[in-house]
């Protein structure tokens, strides 16, 4: 069975970091793409950044330069490294994974965790 689990969510101001784990489990297939997703109420799910088996990431345009996904494949965990938060980077993250390498979509990700909530504050 297929679980993940994140951490790190919390509160900060304006300017500050956060750091998001996700600890993966049961994940049976060898290619794969890891992702971080947000989602404020009444808005649709929106990909933050994903990173593949083979280390290649990607970033939403409104983290960009501001964000790093990395993950650890020893210890099967995904890493966010949020820096210079804003205000609108507050939202529920969830981190998702599927066997397909480049996935993108919410629909192509099977698996997502029980998401961990960030508050940024002016």
């Amino acid at each position: 069975q297929v679980q993940l689990v994140e951490s790190g969510g919390g509160s900060a101001q304006a300017g500050g970091s956060l750091a998001l784990s996700c600890v993966v489990s049961g994940f049976p297939y060898r290619t794969s793409s890891l992702a971080w997703f947000r989602q404020v109420p009444g808005k649709e799910r929106e990909a933050v950044a994903r990173i593949n088996d083979d280390g290649n990431p990607w970033y939403g345009d409104s983290v960009k330069g501001r964000f790093a996904v990395s993950q650890d494949n020893a210890k099967n965990i995904l890493y966010l490294q949020m820096n210079s938060l804003k205000p609108e980077d507050t939202a529920m993250y969830y981190c998702a994974a599927s066997g397909r390498r480049y996935a993108f979509g919410v629909r192509e990700y099977p698996y997502w965790g029980q998401g961990t909530q960030v508050t940024v504050s002016s």
